[in-house]
């Protein structure tokens, strides 16, 4: 009945009447639809469309999660692709995707946006009542679309960087003594805080944003490698969306956004990178000590709010049964239950206070950045808008000017009020605050766009006419000839070690003593080199000679022959300093030169191999390598494109944590192989000149997730052979195109 309810509010909030919708549909080369409509429903009808041809399944798939159903369809027992139990999966999305969170979401957008929104979900349908579902989902779990889908996708992508890497916590919330109505195992945990630890490799990027100083041409350039998973809800769909004399923008979005997140206009090219900003604080609360659902604030006590959920769970038999559990909350958000780091006793627990479930701007952020005809009205559009949830902006134009931008939805906690509210035992890694006083809630600032974050012009940000860069570190050195400092540790730390991607693009950039080219940003992610290797590489090849036995003489050997890259062809000697370097990571005081914040380009660097901790865990190492491989059955001749792969396509690429530009994360197969799962996505390199954009880029796993689709292998293929291929943006581009074909869609 809630559902019903709100699909009238939602039809009846349209505040303009409905036009038949009509789009041409027209594909390039790699089957890269170039939607364009008359009118914003027309365009959303469009990319529903096309979206639908090439990723139904997926999408489909996805509608269920956030719809908290898939208990219902698939069994309580069995998992996301996230590995997140169903039940867990479904209680948590009740929570967050409650009927009146999701009016009030879909009342804050424009009536532009509902537009889109509305005729993304009929092109959806009319492809879906046209053709069917494809054969791996034709079932019963794939209906027709709602608006109130698209909010409710648009939601968890909202929270993805905070309550939603607590799902489980959140749903194992549970008073002491009480009775556990979701039992939630120690696997379920160590799952989900690996998923956290993995949360800014899967969703990591690169990104450089070249000015009028550096570049070949003095115009504006930029890269764009995002490095998101390659399956999911997070899998990017490369488009160019069109309304003559209003808007032109090509480039690539998340399943059921309407919008472009990463991409270019006529003027403008941007990017995005997960930033290292909390989006989220923890709030110890002090419980009363007559009733453990009872807390203390300001000295009163006061009780615990309690929100009953129910989902329907499938049985053994087929039949549906009713599952409810209570969520308790506090003025600083739900309480969340971690076992052995969150616990939940007589004396505290904890809840924790998403500062995006606040943020309804999100599709219109990225609305307005779509039609930025300046550098500067992309910038005005973050600044009065802050509807960007947990990520850096970089941006370049045909002006040449280059930007970044730390602007993202920020907890409103200044460095005071942390010394004043924080347990410092916490650390920084997850900010806990002291939920007993109501003085340590978030500050309140007039000029933001939202209750409790941070105004605009109190984030980082650094426009400049050489570069700027970015792989996933503080905003501290976005340049080093303009540190970024003073922050709350909130939004930034200074003065701390830079990641190795970061310090191979800027030693990178500083090499380049010549006007930067499309070649260098190209190379800069393809030519795979590994950062890591030019540090320590010496002084392994130091210790192979001082304590060379038979047990290691294979090792050594492709250690000294590698080329010290991640390319198809790199020898086994990659695999080895993989694993050579897992463990030594894990052995303190490793480096032979230790972090220097004066020096942070270039330290750390070297091992101290003459350290007998270190000489001992290095030759284990080094032992543990050599029979992993004779495990694998990986000989001398075995090259990387025989051992990462996607499906049978070999990739290229590593992992990040070597500095790897270019990264890529794997999980093992039963064959031996490792699959991609995420990394390298869609890569874009943009450069301007008087008449307009010039765009290369490829999308690394292609446009289609149906193995049926001549465009599900097409780009991967492209990207295991190093080939961008030029983006059409002109339609004089799109028409040339060798795969030209047009589509008329109408209702």
């Amino acid at each position: 009945m809630a559902g019903v309810l709100l699909g009238a509010s939602l039809a009846a909030s349209a505040r303009e009447p409905v036009t038949q919708a009509s789009a041409d549909i027209r594909r390039t080369s790699y089957g890269v639809p170039h939607i364009r409509a008359t009118d914003e429903r027309g365009l959303g009808f469009g990319i529903g469309y096309a979206y639908a041809q090439d990723n139904l399944c997926l999408l489909a798939n996805e509608v269920v999660t956030v719809n908290g159903q898939r208990a219902r369809f698939f069994g309580p027992d069995q998992a996301t692709l996230e590995e997140r139990n169903n039940l867990a999966s479904d209680l948590f999305f009740s929570w967050l995707n409650t009927p009146e969170a999701v009016a009030a979401f879909w009342k804050a957008q424009s009536p532009q946006m509902q537009q889109r929104i509305d005729g993304y979900v009929a092109g959806y349908n009319r492809y879906l009542k046209e053709q069917g579902a494809p054969a791996q989902c034709q079932a019963a779990w794939v209906r027709p679309l709602v608006a109130e889908d698209v909010v409710k996708l648009t939601r968890r992508l909202l929270v993805e960087g905070g309550v939603g890497q607590f799902a489980e916590a959140l749903v194992g919330a549970t008073p002491p003594q009480a009775a556990v109505s979701v039992a939630s195992t120690a696997k379920a945990f160590e799952l989900a805080a690996a998923n956290r630890e993995r949360f800014a490799f899967d969703r990591g990027s690169n990104a450089v944003a070249v000015g009028r100083d550096r570049s070949f041409n003095g115009r504006g350039m930029l890269l764009a490698n995002p490095h998101f998973p390659w399956v999911g809800g997070m899998r990017f769909y490369q488009m160019h969306l069109t309304i003559p004399g209003q808007l032109d923008v090509m480039g690539a979005a998340l399943p059921g956004l309407p919008v472009i997140n990463i991409g270019f206009n006529r003027h403008v090219a941007w990017t995005h990178t997960v930033d290292t900003s909390k989006h989220f604080t923890l709030y110890r609360l002090t419980l009363d000590p007559k009733d453990s659902t009872r807390y203390m604030l300001d000295g009163k006590s006061i009780p615990l709010d309690k929100t009953t959920l129910t989902v329907q769970v499938k049985q053994a038999d087929g039949s549906l049964k009713d599952q409810s559990h209570t969520v308790y909350s506090s003025p600083f958000g739900p309480v969340v239950q971690w076992p052995g780091k969150l616990d939940w006793d007589s004396h505290y627990a904890f809840s924790l206070r998403d500062a995006n479930l606040g943020n309804d701007r999100v599709l219109q952020q990225w609305y307005a950045m779509n039609r930025a005809d300046s550098l500067e009205t992309l910038k005005i559009s973050v600044h009065s808008l802050q509807g960007i949830p947990w990520v850096n902006t970089l941006a370049a134009d045909d002006q040449g000017q280059s930007l970044y931008m730390n602007q993202s939805v920020v907890p409103n906690v200044s460095a005071a009020k942390l010394a004043q509210c924080s347990d410092p035992r916490a650390g920084l890694q997850m900010i806990m605050l002291d939920g007993a006083r109501s003085a340590c809630a978030w500050d309140i600032d007039p000029r933001a766009a939202q209750p409790g974050i941070f105004p605009a012009d109190q984030l980082p940000q650094l426009q400049r006419s050489d570069y700027v860069q970015h792989s996933n570190d503080s905003a501290w050195l976005a340049n080093p000839k303009a540190p970024l400092t003073g922050f709350s540790p909130v939004i930034s730390q200074d003065h701390i070690g830079l990641g190795p991607r970061a310090r191979f693009a800027l030693q990178r950039l500083q090499s380049l003593d010549k006007p930067i080219s499309v070649a260098d940003l190209q190379n800069m992610v393809m030519d795979n080199e590994v950062y890591l290797a030019g540090q320590v590489m010496p002084d392994l090849l130091t210790f192979c000679a001082k304590h060379l036995g038979a047990d290691i003489t294979a090792l050594c050997t492709s250690l000294k022959s590698w080329d010290r890259r991640a390319n198809l062809d790199s020898g086994l000697g990659l695999v080895h300093f993989i694993n050579l370097m897992q463990s030594l990571q894990q052995i303190p005081d490793a480096w032979r030169v230790p972090f220097n914040p004066a020096r942070p380009l270039t330290t750390p660097r070297g091992l101290s191999i003459d350290r007998a901790a270190v000489a001992k865990a290095l030759r284990e190492a080094m032992l543990a390598s050599s029979a992993e491989v004779a495990k694998l059955g990986l000989s001398a001749d075995s090259t990387w494109g025989d051992i990462q792969v996607s499906g049978q396509t070999p990739i290229h690429g590593g992992p990040q944590e070597l500095g790897i530009y270019n990264a890529m994360q794997t999980v093992p197969r039963a064959d031996g192989k490792r699959e991609v799962v995420s990394g390298s996505s869609y890569l874009q390199i943009v450069t301007f000149d008087d008449q307009g954009p010039h765009a290369t880029g490829v999308l690394a796993f292609s446009e289609s997730g149906n193995p049926a689709s001549p465009y599900a292998k097409d780009q991967t293929q492209a990207f295991s052979r190093k080939q961008l291929h030029p983006l059409p943006f002109t339609e004089a581009q799109i028409k040339a195109d060798p795969q030209y074909q047009q589509l008329h869609i109408k209702e």
